[in-house]
């Protein structure tokens, strides 16, 4: 068979990954579904899967993304993820890489977040291309903010610090409330009218989704991607993000950081001249003597000169690994037979059966000794009884009767005393073979 005739498991998987990669449809997707198998890497990945009543599938959450979630994800929970699929070659399984992910239910204002942002995406706003160059060394910047908030003087505190050279025009906007986009698409409108500065900063401090909603309106939107003048959008904190963010020539994570993207900074500027001739020559000295060591080099390797010597070698050294190979496995088969012998007679003694058959044994012997042990008890105990029976049989009255002697009853009373009975009483009196029926005919009494 031809080696056109086949091809590679990876490169079957690579190709029908790029048929993934290059698929519009699966670039950027919403997904509805039921979360299960949640992991959470203690790196922060999370890896999950994402299923409904007919289907599931793989999906990870990396650091980047999960550290912006504002729950945590787990098992049964409804989600809504946004994200892209492709093939996890390793496996040459499909799987969401998720960037986004939302609880199942959210609210208007969010869902009326992502219609817009779908909305702007599909017409281009957000495309690189559109995104213009913020200058190395703008002259004027603008700031279109509210005069009195915080964010105001820490952008115009890191300009002067960072760049005294550069003009900073505040241009007061409303930045919250019902009339804040107009306001502010007043004042980008303005500046560009007007020619006023290289660069805007627009933006303002932290808040929740309804205080910084002013920069999620189509209209600023629409503004910040006709402005002329290219703007870095500074809208709240670092895990704020906002439509304005993503029409914006660069987004900063906070009104500070966009002062220092505007801005360079003059220490920086000065040093970086005076260190870049002694480093670009150093530089050009180390690659070209870098590169007249590996031709030489290369010209005196062994491999070079000697290219059939070292195939040889290598095959000698597959052999002799091939070698210990077998030996190791052969070793390890035998350890491993003999570990299975030892567990076999461990399992052996301590089977049921076996256990057992020795609980018998042991019962048995225990039975005979309780055995004999009772006969001897017993013999012991008939001899104390026959002696103990014989001291009973001399005390007993029925001896003496034997003797001669008998007794006398009056009511079934025992007569020990002539003053117990009277003349003509009638007396029972019982002897060793029977019972008499008497009447006393005279009583007399003795001396003693």
């Amino acid at each position: 068979m031809s080696e056109a005739a086949y091809v590679t498991v990876s490169a079957l998987t690579k190709y029908i990954k790029r048929k993934f990669d290059v698929d519009p449809h699966l670039e950027d997707i919403w997904i509805k579904g039921e979360l299960s198998n949640v992991k959470i890497h203690t790196r922060g990945h999370i890896y999950f899967t994402l299923k409904d009543e007919h289907a599931r599938m793989q999906a990870v959450m990396f650091q980047r993304q999960s550290s912006r979630l504002a729950f945590k994800p787990e098992d049964g929970m409804k989600v809504i993820v946004r994200g892209g699929i492709s093939v996890y070659e390793p496996s040459g399984s499909y799987q969401l890489y998720a960037k986004e992910m939302q609880p199942d239910g959210v609210g208007a204002l969010y869902l009326a977040y992502e219609e817009l942002k779908k909305k702007l995406a599909g017409e281009g706003l957000f495309d690189d291309r559109h995104k213009q160059a913020i200058p190395a060394f703008p002259a004027t910047i603008g700031v279109v903010t509210s005069p009195t908030g915080a964010a105001v003087r820490d952008v115009i505190t890191t300009l002067k610090r960072r760049y005294p050279l550069v003009k900073v025009i505040v241009l007061p906007a409303l930045v919250q409330g019902e009339n804040a986009s107009r306001s502010i698409v007043k004042r980008i409108e303005e500046a560009n009218a007007q020619k006023m500065c290289d660069v805007l900063i627009v933006g303002r401090g932290g808040g929740s989704i309804e205080e910084l909603w002013a920069f999620n309106e189509e209209i600023v939107a629409r503004a910040i991607f006709a402005s002329a003048i290219p703007i870095i959008s500074a809208v709240g904190h670092e895990t704020d993000f906002t439509i304005s963010d993503f029409v914006a020539d660069i987004r900063a994570a906070t009104p500070t950081g966009a002062a220092e993207i505007a801005v360079p900074h003059t220490t920086d500027l000065m040093e970086r001249t005076k260190t870049a001739e002694v480093r670009l020559t150093r530089a050009m000295q180390q690659h070209i003597s870098k590169k007249k060591e590996r031709v030489l080099s290369l010209q005196s390797s062994y491999a070079f000169r000697f290219p059939k010597r070292l195939y040889t070698q290598k095959e000698q050294q597959f052999d002799l690994l091939y070698q210990q190979f077998q030996s190791q496995l052969t070793g390890l088969t035998d350890r491993k037979q003999r570990q299975l012998e030892r567990n076999t007679y461990r399992l052996t003694a301590l089977h049921p059966e076996t256990q057992l058959k020795q609980a018998k044994k042991r019962y048995e012997e225990r039975s005979n000794q309780l055995a004999r042990s009772m006969n001897v008890q017993l013999k012991q105990l008939h001899s104390q009884f026959q002696t103990v029976l014989g001291k009973l049989n001399a005390l007993s009255p029925l001896q003496v009767m034997e003797r001669g002697y008998s007794l006398a009853y009056k009511d079934k009373e025992l007569i020990k005393s002539v003053d117990q009975v009277e003349q003509n009483d009638t007396l029972e009196v019982k002897m060793t073979d029977g019972v008499l029926t008497c009447e006393v005919l005279q009583k007399r009494g003795e001396r003693k």
